[in-house]
């Protein structure tokens, strides 16, 4: 293994850690009184701040922003908005949902995406795909199915929960589009494409406002003061290592490795959530749901490999799979 693929290989571990954080950092957050709503607003303010502070610091990225043409721009925004979708269902849901279960049903989102890419995208060949989708459903119906009737999360929070990887999805495949991905072509190796890096702040800050408007429209206790002392350590956590963190690191490790092998490396998300849920939360899941959660990777797993396996989910502008 050369040292830019071992590189590539610990960026993107490091990336898929600390996107599989955020369920951790947000748990203790919840205790102290924060909401959902007002946790994600310091999320994406907090990451957009680190994505300008990164973006101005080189001046190939300043660059870039300055070429950066009305059309892209204002499709970055709208995708920003979106994205409020997939996280906002998914940080609500973990109000109720333990952290070990949301990582399982929300990594059913690349077996998605590989089917979605069948239309839309380099398609995958073979059955491959659907077989992918057949084991990932399997396995969500086992940790769905399989909820100890005393510690059940309430229905709103598990559909909730089932309706953030879904979401993610249509952002993927919108995103991946707007990165320059075709059937001939993925990402940067499409003419036109916007800088990855530059588009995921744009979007970021979209977010940030869109989460910030509709808190103080709504009367969402945001402000510094409102949020008690005790609950800053989290909310600082979910925004720069879960967020900021989390995506530079996917994006060194992406050009290195390819986004397909990085994707595919970021199958220990879900194990490093899990684990450490256990370890710090007290959860755990019933021998059926582990089986299920190993029918949900190994789903992501055959999505992910063989020939021209290559689909949106790997694309150079993931913001965040959460």
């Amino acid at each position: 293994m050369s040292r830019s693929v071992a590189v590539g290989v610990a960026l993107t571990v490091v990336s898929a850690l600390s996107f599989g954080s955020g369920a951790l950092f947000a748990k203790p957050v919840y205790a102290a009184g924060v909401d959902w709503h007002t946790l994600m607003a310091w999320r994406f303010l907090l990451g957009a701040a680190c994505g300008w502070a990164w973006v101005l610091a080189f001046p190939m990225r300043r660059e870039a922003l300055r070429s950066m043409d009305r059309r892209t721009l204002v499709v970055a925004v709208l995708l920003g908005v979106l994205y409020t979708g997939n996280s906002g269902t998914y940080y609500a849901a973990l109000e109720s949902v333990p952290a070990s279960l949301g990582a399982l049903i929300v990594y059913v989102y690349p077996v998605l995406v590989a089917v979605a890419s069948l239309r839309v995208g380099r398609r995958l060949e073979g059955r491959r795909a659907w077989g992918a989708l057949v084991l990932a459903t399997l396995g969500v119906a086992l940790a769905v199915g399989n909820i100890e009737t005393s510690t059940a999360p309430p229905l709103g929070g598990l559909l909730l929960m089932l309706a953030s990887p879904v979401i993610y999805t249509v952002w993927i495949v919108l995103a991946a589009r707007f990165s320059g991905e075709r059937r001939t072509g993925v990402g940067r190796e499409a003419a036109g494409a916007a800088d990855p890096v530059v588009a995921g702040v744009l979007m970021m800050t979209a977010t940030a406002a869109t989460y910030w408007l509709s808190a103080l429209a709504a009367g969402r206790p945001v402000l510094p003061a409102q949020i008690p002392p005790v609950a800053w350590g989290g909310v600082v956590g979910v925004g720069v290592i879960s967020t900021f963190v989390a995506i530079q690191a996917f994006y060194g490790g992406a050009h290195r490795i390819g986004a397909a092998r990085a994707s595919l490396v970021s199958t220990v998300e879900p194990v490093w959530t899990i684990g450490l849920a256990g370890l710090l939360l007290g959860e755990s899941l019933t021998p059926l749901q582990l089986v299920g959660g190993g029918l949900i990777l190994f789903g992501v797993v055959l999505a992910q490999t063989g020939s021209g396996a290559s689909p949106p989910s790997a694309g150079a502008l993931r913001i965040a799979d959460e």
